[in-house]
């Protein structure tokens, strides 16, 4: 079946990695695209230089002090120039039919939604969206027409080889990790590590907050809560495995026994690719996987005493309602604490487990009939108690 091309399409994220390899792909593939918008969080120039490439209607600058920087660089284009939280928002509930969800972070969770309640196919890269608000965001593109179709490796291998009319026959998700930096380093060696040694990821170039949740494994955390929502497994049937080669992204084992794999090298462009043409497949030059070349395969299950959030992860899945927005505001505070040197790096996973013990009791299942204000509420008090636990741990 040939791809309904041109599509309206906008990209939020737009000069993230996956934004990047978003607009990558379209030049690689040649697909014809209508650019309604792009979105990014402060990289102006960036930005500007997509803007005048890719000629959308709408280019949205979230931080509004960048905002005179991008509207001299789009002067005389005739491209719109915007800023601001509400304006990524709005561009995402416009007439796009298919959103690139590539804004980290919480950030990201509101205009998600958005597209949903637009109708839109959401090409979903947003971790937050689901880990915070997932059953919402799923039932409002079911109910406005839309989907969403994941783009992270491990989801979209899933996404690929999981046959929703046997989903009951599945037994077991396995998600795969590189296992990150650390992967065979000692607690004393993650205790004296730097922000630099944390970013330096083994198979990626990725944002800061990305590259830290890898090294800390609170990625795949966040990506098993995705998983039970994306495919309905409670989370005692979704399992993590090491692998360092990153090939194999995510298997599926069958109550026969039988386990389905989707392979492939490790980049970012196809699984977009997928998300871009499902339920068809886009033609274009990708990297071919050479299993000759690749080398063994190996695998082993991860150390969660080194990598205590990927228990911290679950047991925030376990508690339900808003735990899991709780969690990813902890997180994402305790990171940001860790990169600005205030806190250690073992002390990342120390914060968020400290923080939900002291949110013990808060009515995670409360919700005022809006999920963005719901989740934002937890977000705003996780975030407070957070705050107060680096602070006592850059005090000590």
């Amino acid at each position: 079946m040939a791809l309904n091309l041109p599509r309206k399409v906008s990209v939020l994220g737009s000069t993230g990695s996956v934004g990047v390899s978003t607009l990558d792909l379209f030049q690689q593939a040649g697909v014809e695209v209508d650019v309604v918008a792009l979105t990014a969080g402060r990289n102006v120039e960036r930005l500007a230089d997509q803007a005048l490439k890719w000629r959308p209607q709408v280019a949205v600058i979230q931080d509004e002090s960048a905002l005179p920087r991008l509207r001299e660089r789009l002067q005389g284009s005739g491209i719109e120039a915007a800023a601001g939280e509400t304006a990524v928002t709005d561009v995402a509930a416009a007439d796009a039919q298919w959103v690139m969800s590539a804004i980290v972070g919480f950030a990201g969770l509101a205009p998600t939604l958005a597209a949903a309640k637009a109708g839109a196919v959401i090409a979903l890269a947003n971790k937050e969206s689901l880990v915070c608000a997932g059953p919402s965001l799923l039932r409002t593109a079911k109910l406005a027409g839309g989907a969403v179709v994941p783009v992270d490796s491990e989801h979209s291998a899933i996404f690929q080889v999981l046959d929703p009319a046997v989903a009951e026959q599945v037994s077991r998700l396995i998600l795969t990790s590189s296992g990150g930096p650390f992967r065979n380093a000692s607690r004393d060696e993650m205790a004296a590590a730097t922000p630099e040694r944390a970013l330096n990821h083994p198979n990626f170039s990725m944002g800061a907050k990305i590259s830290i949740d890898s090294a800390t494994m609170m990625n795949k955390g966040l990506e098993v809560i995705e998983a039970a929502y994306l495919f309905s497994m409670p989370p005692e049937r979704i399992e993590v495995l090491v692998h360092p080669q990153q090939i194999i992204h995510s298997l599926v084992e069958y109550a026969d026994g039988s386990t389905l794999a989707q392979l492939g090298p490790p980049d970012m462009r196809p699984p977009i690719a997928c998300a871009f043409a499902w339920p068809d497949r886009l033609p274009w030059p990708a990297p071919k996987l050479d299993l000759v070349t690749a080398g063994p395969l190996t695998f082993q299950h991860p150390d969660l005493d080194r990598f205590p959030a990927l228990r911290i992860a679950k047991e925030a899945l376990g508690a339900g309602g808003y735990a899991p927005a709780a969690m990813n505001a902890a997180n994402e505070r305790a990171v940001s604490a860790f990169l600005d040197r205030r806190i250690g790096f073992l002390d990342i996973s120390a914060v968020v487990s400290e923080t939900l013990e002291r949110l013990d009791g808060m009515d995670f299942a409360a919700d005022n009939g809006d999920a963005v204000e719901s989740a934002r509420t937890t977000d705003a008090q996780a975030r407070r108690v957070a705050d107060d636990v680096v602070s006592g741990l850059a005090r000590a």
